[in-house]
């Protein structure tokens, strides 16, 4: 009798044990998802004084606002589309949702990782991935930047303009065409020098020192205004404005006169194309995180929504207010349309 006890309690305890390691193992293959938020920045990562920047900015807000935890990971030069799918895969295998990619260059691997991670809510900034677990996180950056050169065509003093954008993408040549449009609407004097940092290849948002050579040569040709679209390579080109009286830069992606990074240069900065990548961001994760409904689709950040602007920090432009603000109207009312490539 007392042998029959010990051996059904035996079973009993094996198939315990049998269930509790079933259990164990579905729940390791569909991954707990309250791990908390995962970031994947782009070369450069934190600290790049713009678009990197601007996004941990709406995470860090979104990490305090719902108490919950994260992990950030960057990108690194010469990583290729395998590297960043190992990546978000290590996030998403993690437990961590949502995932955010920042930067158009986590497509490939962001549309691969979403196949794989279905329960896994996703969103990529500044691309658009098809996937029913992605939120494409879009803005209008040729409407911002537009205003941008309306601000340079009518800042120039020797009527020449310069514009460095990180690399020669679709994304970036959006800034160099709103840009390019806006000045020339503005002073059909004015000439565009346009220099990219890395052709065909992102390495260009992480050279600071290959910013500042460039920003250098366009200003010993005369250029008194540069607008850099170039993560933290346009550090660079502020630091050689900063270096060059009566020269001027103008900021993109966060509004770089209050970047405590560049506070010594903040005088020669005489706006910034804000892109608000943090509200986005923000926006998205609290749509996973706190209304359980997650945004999924393009979502699209233009001038009307607020998503695209020009600071007026530190007073620089504030005597072309009037015009500004009526270019942007004309925008937003559809009286202006704005290219969203850059044209030689």
């Amino acid at each position: 009798m007392r042998r029959v006890s010990t051996i059904a309690v035996a079973g009993i305890a094996t198939a315990a044990l049998a269930f509790s390691v079933t259990a164990c193992g579905s729940s390791s293959e569909e991954g707990s998802k309250d791990a908390g938020i995962g970031l994947a920045y782009d070369v450069g990562g934190r600290g790049d004084h713009s678009f990197n920047d601007s996004a941990a900015k709406g995470y860090d807000k979104a990490l305090k606002d719902f108490d919950v935890k994260g992990k950030e990971l960057t990108a690194k030069d010469g990583d290729t589309d395998a590297d960043r799918y190992d990546k978000l895969a290590s996030l998403a295998e993690a437990g961590y949702n949502p995932v955010v990619g920042v930067g158009y260059a986590w497509t490939p691997s962001l549309t691969k990782a979403a196949k794989k991670y279905k329960d896994t809510d996703f969103a990529i900034v500044d691309s658009v991935v098809e996937a029913k677990n992605v939120a494409s996180l879009v803005s209008a950056e040729h409407e911002g930047s537009y205003l941008a050169g309306v601000a340079a065509g009518l800042k120039t003093k020797s009527n020449k303009v310069g514009f460095i954008g990180g690399t020669d993408s679709a994304l970036i040549k959006k800034f160099a065409g709103g840009f390019q449009q806006g000045l020339k609407d503005t002073n059909p004097k004015a000439s565009l020098d346009v220099q990219w940092v890395q052709v065909g290849s992102p390495k260009g948002f992480g050279m600071p020192d290959r910013g500042k050579d460039i920003a250098e040569g366009m200003l010993s040709n005369k250029v008194d205004v540069i607008f850099s679209a170039a993560g933290g390579s346009g550090a660079g080109a502020i630091e050689a404005t900063a270096g060059k009286k009566g020269t001027w830069s103008i900021g993109v992606d966060g509004d770089q006169y209050y970047d405590k990074g560049l506070a010594q240069y903040k005088n020669s900065i005489m706006t910034s194309m804000v892109k608000t990548v943090d509200g986005s961001v923000y926006d998205f994760i609290k749509s996973v995180v706190k209304d359980k409904k997650p945004e999924s689709g393009v979502q699209s950040y233009d001038l009307k929504r607020g998503g695209v602007s020009l600071s007026y920090s530190g007073g620089f432009i504030n005597d072309i207010k009037p015009k500004i603000e009526a270019a942007k109207k004309k925008i937003v009312d559809g009286k202006i349309k704005v290219n969203d490539t850059y044209k030689d």
